[in-house]
């Protein structure tokens, strides 16, 4: 992967590409201490990664990363916490923090050679899996959700709502921006507006699949154009 580093404080770059030097599948090809440069290295080079800080002279790594059409996979580099939910929304590869350590580096750049190679809803619940959980925004915070404790995904034109057993979790992203972030192995998009934890189905009715919430039983349509892998799935699965 071809890597630049956008950092106003020389020894942050520094640290960055003693990093990098390590990583024989990365290569450093440019950098910069503000967006204005970073946009000039984007322009004239072909970039795969970007090592961006946030907070920098004339404009901040967020507002930079915001007015790009096609940006490269990012990584996010700052010592303020506070920008979380902006990494985020913006679908950033990882965010580490400064001081960065060499153990996150690394973590950080597995995840983005992974997406690089791999670039598929599979491969990225290979990796999740390891977590057992995601964090989705709702309510103006980033809350926890346990894969094995959700019963079914629903889709609301640009919402979805996470239901678990007890309660439930709204979030404002699309059904395929999420799917993309669930393991394959446990959830299976069923219709247009749902996706199902497979170890909370406890039949198949015709068309329906029937899982069980708060106690009360509920049949979740089978879309006609999922039924047939779907059904294959679930066959590949039997004792």
């Amino acid at each position: 992967m071809n890597a630049i580093i956008v950092d106003d404080e020389p020894l942050a770059q520094e640290v960055i590409e003693t990093y990098i030097a390590q990583v024989p599948e990365v290569d450093l090809v440019g950098k910069a201490a503000n967006a204005v440069e970073a946009n000039t290295l984007l322009q004239n080079g072909d970039v795969d990664l970007m090592f961006l800080d946030v907070q920098m002279p004339m404009l901040n790594g967020i507002d930079f990363l915001k007015s790009l059409d096609n940006p490269p996979m990012v990584i996010l580099t700052t010592a303020y916490s506070e920008f979380a939910v902006d990494a985020f929304n913006l679908n950033v590869v990882d965010y580490l923090m400064k001081p960065v350590a060499l153990d996150r580096f690394m973590k950080a750049v597995n995840k983005a050679a992974s997406a690089k190679t791999g670039g598929d809803p599979a491969d990225s619940g290979k990796e999740i899996t390891d977590r057992d959980y995601i964090f989705v925004k709702a309510d103006k915070k980033l809350v926890k959700v346990e894969f094995d404790e959700v019963v079914y995904i629903e889709g609301l034109k640009d919402y979805v709502i996470i239901r678990n057993d007890q309660t439930r979790v709204i979030t404002l992203q699309t059904m395929k921006s999420l799917e993309e972030k669930l393991p394959s192995s446990l959830f299976r998009r069923v219709h247009r507006s749902y996706i199902v934890n497979l170890q909370k189905v406890e039949a198949v009715e015709g068309n329906s699949l029937e899982v069980t919430v708060k106690g009360q039983k509920k049949l979740i349509a089978i879309g006609k154009n999922y039924r047939e892998s779907l059904l294959a799935h679930i066959n590949s699965m039997k004792l």
